[in-house]
Formats: C-alpha cells, sequence, structure tokens
C-alpha cells in the first residue's frame, strides 16, 4: 500500500488543477440571432433556466443579441440562430422542440469550451459531464489493457494522460479519476483544487486500493483472457460510478445510497466488458475474436463482480 500510495502521489503531481480553473474561469460570449423579441426570449429562457439568481444574472450578461450588428459590440466566440431565420450552413440551429441538437451540436464543434459551458448554462451540464465520465471511464478501461498486453506499449497509445514512467496502473487510473473530478466539479459551478475538494479526492485515492485489489483478484482466479476483461471492466465501472457519484454530489450535495450504488456498479461493469471487447479488437483481434466465439471465456469473465 505504501508503494502504491508513492507511485499514486508521483502520478498527482503531473496534475494541475490549474488548468481546469482557468478553463472554468473563461467567459464565453454567445450570439443570438432571431427576428422577433418572442424568439430572442426563448433562447434565453432556455439558456439561463434552472440557474441560481447569481449565477442566471452573470450568464445572462454572457449572452449577446444579433452581434456584429451594433456598432461596438464584442464579437461572439459561439452564434446560435433561431429556427426562423436564415443561417449560414453548418450553423447552431435552435429549434424549441429539439433544444437538445444544439447542445449537442455546440459541445462537439466546440470541444474546449465544454466547461465554461456546462458551467454557465445548465443546459449544457449534464451532456457534458455525462461524456467526461464516459471519456474517462473508456480512458481508463484502454490503459488497463494495455498495461496487461505485453505487446502493447502504453506510452505510444493516444491517450491524453498516459504518462511512460508511471509505475502501476493503478496510479494512472487515480490520476485520471482526479482529473474528472475537477472537470465534474467545475462544470457543476463548484469549487476547484486539491484543498477545495480534498474530501472527494481522499475518497477517489482510498478506493483506488479497493479496485486495485479487487483487479488482482479476477486476475489471479479466472484464466488469462477472462481476468484481463474482468480487470478491464473494473477499471470501467469504477471510473464510472465514481464520475455519476460526485455528479450527483455536486449536483444535490448528497451522493447515491449502497444499494443505488451496487446496481449502477454492476450495470456499468457489464457495460465495461462491452468496451473492453470493442478495444481489445483494436488491439489484439486474436483475443477479441476468442471471446466473441469462446463461449467458456465468455462465461467466465461475465459471472465475476
Amino acid at each position: 500500500m505504501i508503494e502504491g500510495l508513492i507511485n499514486i502521489k508521483k502520478a498527482i503531481s503531473t496534475l494541475n488543477s490549474n488548468t481546469v480553473r482557468e478553463q472554468a474561469g473563461q467567459r464565453v460570449l454567445v450570439g443570438l440571432h432571431a427576428s422577433t423579441a418572442e424568439s430572442y426570449a426563448r433562447m434565453e429562457n432556455f439558456l439561463l433556466a434552472e440557474l441560481s439568481p447569481a449565477r442566471r444574472h452573470e450568464s445572462a450578461g454572457t449572452l449577446v443579441r444579433s452581434p456584429g450588428l451594433i456598432l461596438g459590440q464584442p464579437a461572439a466566440d459561439i452564434n446560435i440562430y433561431d429556427e426562423g431565420i436564415v443561417a449560414p450552413a453548418q450553423a447552431l440551429i435552435f429549434r424549441p422542440d429539439k433544444p437538445h441538437l444544439m447542445v449537442e451540436k455546440t459541445l462537439a464543434k466546440y470541444p474546449h469550451l465544454g466547461v465554461p459551458l456546462a458551467k454557465t448554462f445548465h443546459p449544457f451540464r449534464d451532456p457534458f459531464i455525462e461524456k467526461t465520465i464516459a471519456t474517462t471511464a473508456r480512458e481508463n478501461t484502454l490503459f488497463s489493457l494495455a498495461t496487461a498486453l505485453p505487446d502493447i506499449i502504453p506510452s505510444v497509445i493516444e491517450l491524453p494522460w498516459a504518462v511512460a514512467e508511471f509505475a502501476s496502473d493503478t496510479a494512472f487510473l487515480t490520476m485520471n479519476q482526479i482529473r474528472m473530478a475537477f472537470v465534474i466539479a467545475a462544470a457543476s459551478d463548484r469549487e476547484v483544487g486539491y484543498m477545495e475538494q480534498k474530501s472527494e479526492i481522499a475518497a477517489v485515492v482510498g478506493s483506488a486500493f479497493g479496485w486495485r485489489a479487487l483487479a488482482r483478484q479476477v486476475v489471479g482466479k479466472i484464466p488469462f483472457g477472462g481476468g484481463l476483461l474482468g480487470k478491464a471492466a473494473i477499471a470501467y465501472a469504477g471510473t464510472k460510478v465514481l464520475g455519476l457519484s460526485l455528479d450527483k454530489f455536486y449536483g444535490v450535495g448528497y451522493t447515491y445510497a449502497r444499494e443505488e450504488r451496487d446496481a449502477l456498479y454492476a450495470d456499468a461493469y457489464r457495460q465495461g466488458k462491452r468496451v473492453a471487447i470493442k478495444i481489445l479488437s483494436l488491439l489484439r483481434p486474436d483475443l477479441a475474436e476468442k471471446f466473441a466465439t469462446d463461449p467458456d471465456a465468455r462465461a467466465t469473465s461475465a459471472g465475476h463482480r
């Protein structure tokens, strides 16, 4: 455990919370384009819904009607057009009956603005956090698989946070989960940082040893293939449940009960195996094919939690 803590500390030392804090502090001007006052109000009400009075007032200051048409107006970072007017090709179109389409397209088109958009406008929050959790869980699944395969070098995989000198995948997974905690807090309009989130970070580090012990048990008791998938599925499930728990905590002030968390973990574990097989089909198609055709291998990994 002491060695594990040293490795985790080394990994965390490469992670700077200021990066996420700076993203959260970025002010994004959103230009609104419409033909009537009613249409403008409809877009503004959608974007400013479910915000506290103070946040609503601050967020309203980032909305600009018809930017560029009034002398002295600043240029908008993002432009949204009401469906009732002519818009440029590939523009972001607001449709009152399907506003989520505009949200999804905006996050896809401006991924670097995900944190400030989620912090400033509630409709962006859930989709962005959901994507953050899914991405982090997949990254941890990929890293867990890569470190278990002798012919795959983790440092050459396109993981944004992979560092070749990490002494263990536990250190990487923990660091990536802490980064996820920073991003979820920032997107939820909460304080970001090691001191500001010390209880959450302590929980992440503490749970890391539980996931590691469970993964070692899986690898030790199950033949190579089944243990490989089980280890990767644990990395996926542990990361996803942590992300969902943080999201709920920052949203309502408390997290899931034990029974709810167990149900979430069981579902995430099954999903993690499917994700692991897809990734394995890219890293080692021969092993992926074995799981697709060998019922014993599937059964061995399916019954383990």
